[in-house]
């Protein structure tokens, strides 16, 4: 018997594990794809907003504004990658100006910090790269940019670390309630709790549905981008947006925690929920509205062109709390931006919750950070000499682009609590296959560590979800 179970392993699922593992209780996540962050939390801007654009009042205010303060600590404690560049939201006409001015006092109501309204002459001063047309900027200090599946798997460690249980491929496919606690099935198996958290993402509302507590809908909504390389670097020095509409905050060009220049996305409403495809209209699209923006984007440095899914609901807020149709049961759903952000927050958000549900919550005596993984790119030369003389297989240069060794691999896959089994899931934890190359050098490698480590047959690797093999076999061999 579980006292919670936390259905999702996306950032907020991670985030609510990570806050439950401080505290003395049995609890689980249930997460139906072979690793952590594999929707939502993989495939977005990578951005964390400051806090100004949510209504006054709400979840979203609050949860952003706080969430945004804790990320910079955790990102701190597991040396995650993390920027605090800033975020401009420039304007083009008067009516743009206005919209400014209404920012700055929604920013002011909800407690953001570090914000000035900036004319043409110091905005271009400090973004020289931008279209000469502009008119000013709402700047944001506060704001900053972090590599998101790095966030979540860096909590989700830390939840497990600290007594949290994972279980992966575990889809869930039924919820009973049985004198007064959910049993649920997953993967084939069946999981007794107290409590359960549903941050389901884009299958949150199907997953309210098993437990009879549906009172919302999902929307998936896509955004295409485009990843330039790092050399693209000196485009823009922090987050630009332009002026938010009625369909989110728009077409952005930002720098990327990693170093890269991201450029997108649109929004494709009522899209399918597991639909990431990307099409020449909608990055066509992105490229002509981020040019009201900057005339200097340089698409022939696309080193990659991707698209990801957002939860939207048919509430304004998000959706965080205890179901008005099924006791214990609650809700993390309707997330969408700035849910990144939030994560945190609403981590934190959740215990509260539990407590005005009577679940007694007592601190543990003991809890920690597991111990940050070495990033070899980022150490001297005399620090990387001497890690090479402790262990040679650091000196083997796996991944050219981002200088990613053979040891930081194989660091990531003995000390996780979480293991990798595939490509990605290693790109994921150590920065391979990101670079100009994406892969192209490194993932006939990598692929070999995990053979030799796990001691599997070659077409047993998996790039990303099931059935993604990679080799069907050798050539001249039979595949009857």
């Amino acid at each position: 018997m579980y006292d919670v179970t936390i259905i999702g392993g996306g950032v907020c699922g991670a985030a609510v594990a990570m806050y439950l593992s401080k505290y003395d209780l049995k609890c689980c996540l249930l997460e139906k794809e072979n690793d952590i962050a594999m929707s939502t939390t993989r495939a977005n801007s990578g951005i964390v907003h400051a806090g100004y654009d949510p209504e006054p009042d709400t979840l979203m205010a609050r949860l952003n504004v706080r969430g945004c303060e804790l990320i910079e600590e955790i990102c701190e404690q597991l040396n995650i990658p993390y920027k605090k560049c800033g975020s401009m939201v420039i304007s083009f006409d008067s009516k743009d100006e206005a919209h400014l001015e209404e920012l700055y006092e929604r920013g002011i109501a909800n407690g953001v910090r570090g914000m000035e309204l900036i004319n043409k002459e110091e905005l271009l001063k400090r973004e020289p790269n931008l279209a000469n047309d502009v008119t000013g900027a709402l700047y944001a200090s506060s704001a900053a940019i972090v590599n998101p599946w790095r966030l979540c798997i860096g909590m989700a460690e830390t939840a497990a670390k600290n007594g949290v249980e994972f279980y992966l491929d575990s889809e869930v496919t039924e919820i009973e309630k049985i004198n007064g606690a959910f049993k649920v099935t997953a993967g084939g198996k069946t999981y007794e709790t107290r409590f359960i958290i549903n941050a389901a993402g884009l299958y949150a509302d199907k997953i309210a549905a098993l437990a009879g507590a549906q009172d919302f809908e999902i929307f998936a909504s896509k955004g295409q981008y485009f990843l330039l390389d790092k050399t693209s670097s000196w485009l823009v020095n922090s987050v630009i947006f332009q002026c938010p509409t009625e369909k989110g905050k728009g077409v952005l060009i930002s720098p990327t925690a990693d170093g890269n220049i991201i450029v997108g996305p649109n929004a494709e409403s009522n899209n399918e929920r597991d639909d990431v495809s990307t099409t020449r209209e909608g990055l066509d699209f992105v490229a002509q509205e981020a040019a009201k923006t900057s005339k200097l984007v340089d698409y022939r440095e696309n080193i990659r062109s991707f698209s990801g899914l957002r939860a939207n609901s048919d509430k304004k807020d998000f959706i965080i709390g205890e179901s008005a149709l099924c006791r214990h049961f609650i809700n993390v759903a309707g997330i969408k931006s700035p849910g990144l952000s939030s994560s945190p927050a609403i981590g934190e958000y959740v215990i509260e919750i539990l407590e005005d549900c009577g679940l007694i919550m007592t601190e543990k005596a003991e809890w920690s950070y597991p111990e940050a993984h070495i990033c070899f790119a980022e150490l001297s030369n005399e620090e990387k000499a001497e890690i090479c003389k402790r262990n040679p297989k650091y000196g083997n240069i796996i991944c050219r682009c981002n200088v990613v060794t053979e040891g930081e691999i194989l660091d990531a896959l003995d000390s996780s609590y979480i293991k990798p089994r595939t490509l990605d899931g290693i790109k994921r934890r150590t920065g391979t296959g990101m670079g100009r190359c994406q892969g192209g050098f490194c993932g006939v490698r990598v692929h070999e560590i995990l053979c030799k480590y796990y001691g599997i047959d070659a077409t047993e690797v998996l790039w990303d979800k099931n059935g993604s093999n990679i080799v069907a076999g050798k050539v001249g061999e039979s595949n009857d």
